[in-house]
């Protein structure tokens, strides 16, 4: 049976439901979830995946690097995919719901389609994507990249940040092919991918602020980033060294964060859109002490914006504020490795599918861009046509009081799934 007809049948929300519960309940923190990427959690949630899939009667494959594919046949034989993914890490002690959402939304669907005898024309092949949350490696996006023949070969040489070994050791580890990774070799045809579609919850509170369950996304922020900067100065003594003779690594260092923060209000009020945010703010540790002037701090900064102009035009910024803070406070200031990430937007016709999917359902018709970052932004960058949707979602992510409701979710795949066969 083809698309056409009277609409899509339901996806196996139930099977999804089951999924998430198992997923909270085997990978399980102190608080919230760790899906380590390319460790234990991670590695649960693909094979737990993998397996529910093929029960239901999906192919599957694992290409070299990990990521996984589970391919409903479409009817015409016609060589292209549609591809419905996300990821399946976590951050250390976050919620069960960020990236796991798209996997698991893609598989209701794929699921509720086979069991009715139910496909498109092309090929829907549902994609756990590995290593998406860069707190595990330093770099953006490294399942898509390395599907797509993109991801640099030095890539392969950077360490987890808990275990200190490589990326291309973990690969190993898990049984996978880190040299077929480091040359390059395409995963996945890019020429044969007629769409990418991810479902994400939202992060932020648009959502709940705008009473509407789905959201179709219009574009992804882009970033520039220094993961490691360090403000060095002099230990002294808290008392003994008067203030001109000081070289005080965390007034300096407050100054920086204060002087970008003016930037980025300066910015706004020019009716950019950008954000920029200090995650990580410390001391030493190891030398710090209550009557000691701090010789180091180590900070993040982490600029976003859909504006490849205004990321460009922050980061000279500061580089110029850099210097200022050195001059005033006799510091150095070290920033460094810079990484960082594309703006990308989204497919118009594809968003015009999921937008007229959500009013054929009844639901507001809603659109709003991504603050932050998604491997959907890799298959735009490729040239594929790329589409998000949002999902409701309480008390943001990256945290262990993710609230995503399964009415919503139930909402947000219904959507999906009248959008992909809107493109049958």
């Amino acid at each position: 049976m083809s698309a056409a007809g009277n609409g899509p049948p339901p996806a196996d929300t139930a099977l999804a439901a089951r999924l998430f519960d198992e997923l909270a309940e085997k990978t399980a923190d102190r608080r919230g979830v760790t899906r380590t990427a390319y460790g234990a959690g991670e590695q649960f949630a693909h094979d737990l995946v993998r397996d529910a899939g093929t029960a239901v009667g999906l192919s599957a494959r694992t290409d070299a690097g990990g990521n996984l594919y589970l391919t409903l046949p479409g009817t015409d034989e016609t060589g292209r995919a549609i591809i419905v993914g996300s990821h399946l890490d976590s951050v250390p002690m976050g919620g069960n719901f960020d990236g796991a959402a798209g996997v698991l939304a893609g598989l209701a669907v794929a699921a509720g389609w086979k069991k009715a005898g139910y496909a498109l024309r092309d090929d829907l092949v549902v994609m756990a994507l590995r290593a998406e949350e860069s707190t595990w490696f330093p770099v953006s996006y490294p399942g898509s990249k390395l599907a797509l023949g993109l991801l640099p070969p030095e890539t392969l040489d950077l360490t987890r940040a808990d275990s200190g070994r490589t990326l291309a050791d973990h690969m190993a580890e898990l049984g996978f092919d880190p040299e077929t990774v480091r040359a390059g070799t395409p995963q996945v045809d890019p020429a044969s991918v007629r769409a990418y579609v991810e479902l994400h919850i939202e992060q932020g509170p648009v959502l709940i602020a705008e009473d509407a369950p789905v959201g179709v996304v219009t574009g992804i922020r882009g970033s520039r980033r220094y993961r490691e900067a360090r403000v060095l100065g002099q230990y002294a003594h808290s008392g003994a060294v008067p203030r001109a003779y000081r070289a005080d690594a965390l007034i300096g260092a407050a100054d920086l964060v204060m002087r970008l923060q003016a930037d980025w209000l300066a910015l706004e009020a020019e009716g950019r859109d950008m954000t920029f945010t200090v995650g990580m703010f410390s001391t030493d540790p190891a030398e710090h002490a209550f009557s000691k002037i701090a010789g180091e701090v180590r900070l993040a900064i982490d600029i976003r914006s859909h504006e490849e102009e205004t990321l460009e035009r922050m980061l000279g910024l500061v580089h110029r504020r850099f210097a200022e803070v050195e001059a005033a406070h006799g510091v150095t200031v070290d920033p460094g490795p810079l990484t960082g990430s594309t703006p990308a937007e989204m497919d118009a016709t594809l968003r015009a599918a999921f937008g007229a999917a959500q009013q054929s359902l009844g639901l507001p018709s809603f659109s709003m861009a991504s603050g932050a970052g998604h491997d959907a932004a890799t298959f735009a960058g490729a040239g594929i046509p790329s589409a998000m949707l949002f999902v409701r979602n309480q008390n943001g992510s990256h945290n262990p009081d993710e609230a995503m409701e399964m009415v919503d979710f139930e909402a947000a795949v219904a959507v999906l799934a009248e959008g992909l066969a809107r493109l049958s």
